[in-house]
C-alpha cells in the first residue's frame, strides 16, 4: 500500500502504479502516526479487527507491505478501482 499522510480526510482506495493500494490519512508522518492510522484505515476498509492487519515492511517508507488475515482478493481489487 502507498500511504499519503496529512490528507484532508482518511480514505482507502485508488491505485498507485499497477497494484498498490492508496491509503490517505489525516495523521502526519511523525513518530509512526501515519503508519498506525493507515493500518487502522485498512482494517476498517476490509472489515477486520486491527490485530488482523500486520505491517511486514516499510515502517518508515510511504510504500508499505501489509499482511491481512484471511482471503481478501476481491475487496482488494474493488478498492484499487475506486
Amino acid at each position: 500500500m502507498r500511504v499519503k499522510p496529512g490528507a484532508g480526510r482518511t480514505r482507502v482506495g485508488g491505485r498507485y502504479g499497477d497494484d498498490t493500494l492508496v491509503v490517505a490519512v489525516q495523521a502526519p508522518a511523525v513518530d509512526g502516526r501515519a503508519t498506525q492510522a493507515a493500518l487502522k484505515a485498512v482494517a476498517t476498509a476490509f472489515g477486520l479487527p486491527a490485530r488482523d492487519v500486520r505491517l511486514i515492511a516499510g515502517n518508515t517508507s510511504r510504500t508499505k507491505i501489509v499482511e491481512l488475515a484471511g482471503e481478501h482478493a476481491a475487496r482488494w481489487a474493488e478498492l484499487l478501482g475506486s
